[in-house]
């Protein structure tokens, strides 16, 4: 075996140069695996674009205070490639501190998509209060006599999404109890609380959009008949015809059925249900007393609010109650600001906090943002549409602060690239 023999000056030039061969390779293997990756991407949606999102990535600079070390890592995220094909608003409002900590294109004004459901729910908790109940009632004119009612029936709708099979037989069963087998009259659903629009303004005719009728049954609109049949299973005779009417002042209710705002909202933000935010939407709608009331009712309602929280309504634009619409218009600003208001009113707060997705629990986040520091931490509400992907709520961060913020992606053909950003934002948040 033959031995090289070197002196110590010959093997510290070829360890240096060993070195820096080393540094310049590591130097390019991200570049080398961001293209391959982002390859990758554009078949398999679900598969990580480039090194940005490796839990290696987040920045967490210890050396810096509170928020410093927060902007620098949110600063390192914006320099993304993704951004130079999409915009994104984002705003971060530190409550304790009564102070933004961060801001970039806060001002913009974009699709908020679900997120508005979040400006809804505020607008109802402040308009309506925690108590406040969807009704459907039943109410009938005339006398009862020898088991017959000698008058009409009225189903009057209070756009309650949750009135279900078990309400309906209630109604039944309360005629029943009032010993009534015959009704010679009629028997009408009165749909006066709200206006005939079944669908909201701006929505796309290929979606899966909900009815918006006051009288639902199991989420579809099939009340009328369902009640019929009912009737019918009971014994109960009708003489008349099935109809629509405005039930009349003097007319006697002999039973109302409810579901509470918590319960509704719970299901609303939980699972983004379109159906619960537009019933919520129409529920400001009508606390204005008009009737039938109206989308532009609820706007009004929306808009008071706005002021209220410091900002200008005319220069945002409201359509419907849940975000399905293409013509809603607000920015990360509108949306902490709200978020703001409701964290400084312990009434709306309470409501509004319990109802949020739980990041690594349930609803929307269920399966997001997993990691020691978010799970359990983050509640926020997710916002998801075609180029759309938006995030916002309430966190801890690690120094003990309440945050609140808003994260609105746009221009996004990959839904999961936004919703990969909005978790790497939370998680600096929390942890650093």
């Amino acid at each position: 075996m033959r031995v090289l023999k070197t002196n110590s000056k010959t093997t510290t030039k070829y360890l240096g140069l060993l070195l820096a061969w080393l540094f310049t390779l590591t130097l390019t293997l991200p570049a080398k695996a961001q293209v391959a990756n982002s390859e990758i991407e554009k078949e398999n949606d679900s598969t990580a674009v480039d090194s940005l999102w490796s839990d290696s990535a987040v920045v967490k600079n210890d050396t810096l205070p509170w928020p410093r070390n927060v902007q620098t890592a949110i600063d390192a995220l914006l320099r993304d490639d993704m951004f130079q094909t999409s915009q994104v608003g984002l705003m971060v409002y530190d409550l304790d501190a009564d102070s933004a900590i961060y801001r970039h294109n806060e001002r913009q004004l974009l699709r908020p998509a679900s997120t508005l459901k979040v400006i809804t729910a505020i607008t109802a908790l402040d308009r309506l209060g925690g108590s406040y109940q969807f009704k459907t009632e039943l109410c009938y004119t005339g006398k009862v006599d020898s088991c017959v009612l000698h008058g009409n029936v009225y189903c009057v709708g209070g756009f309650d999404p949750r009135f279900n099979s078990d309400d309906l037989r209630a109604l039944v069963e309360a005629l029943r109890k009032m010993g009534v087998d015959t009704i010679r009259g009629n028997v009408y659903a009165d749909l006066t609380m709200k206006d005939r629009d079944t669908l909201g303004e701006g929505w796309c005719w290929d979606d899966d959009n909900p009815t918006l009728s006051p009288l639902l049954i199991g989420r579809k609109d099939l009340f009328m008949d369902r009640f019929s049949a009912e009737l019918r299973k009971a014994g109960i005779v009708v003489t008349g015809v099935f109809g629509e009417a405005c039930k009349p002042q003097d007319a006697y209710c002999i039973v109302s059925r409810f579901h509470t705002i918590d319960q509704v909202l719970m299901r609303m933000l939980k699972q983004s249900d379109n159906l619960y935010a537009e019933s919520m939407f129409y529920q400001i709608a009508a606390s204005t007393g008009n009737r039938p009331a109206t989308a532009r009712d609820a706007r009004s309602v929306i808009r008071q609010l706005v002021s209220k929280v410091g900002l200008n309504p005319a220069n945002y634009q409201f359509a419907d109650g849940s975000g399905l619409s293409l013509y809603n218009y607000v920015s990360p600003e509108l949306e902490v600001r709200f978020l703001r208001y409701a964290f400084s009113n312990a009434i709306i707060y309470n409501h509004l906090y319990q109802a949020l997705p739980i990041a690594g629990r349930d609803g929307t986040l269920r399966s997001r943002m997993q990691g020691s520091f978010t799970r359990g931490n983050v509640h926020a509400k997710t916002g998801t549409v075609t180029g759309i992907s938006s995030l916002c709520g309430y966190l801890t961060a690690a120094n003990g602060h309440h945050i609140c913020f808003s994260i609105i992606n746009q221009g996004l053909l990959h839904g999961i690239n936004g919703r990969r950003f909005q978790d790497k934002v939370c998680n600096i948040l929390c942890r650093n």
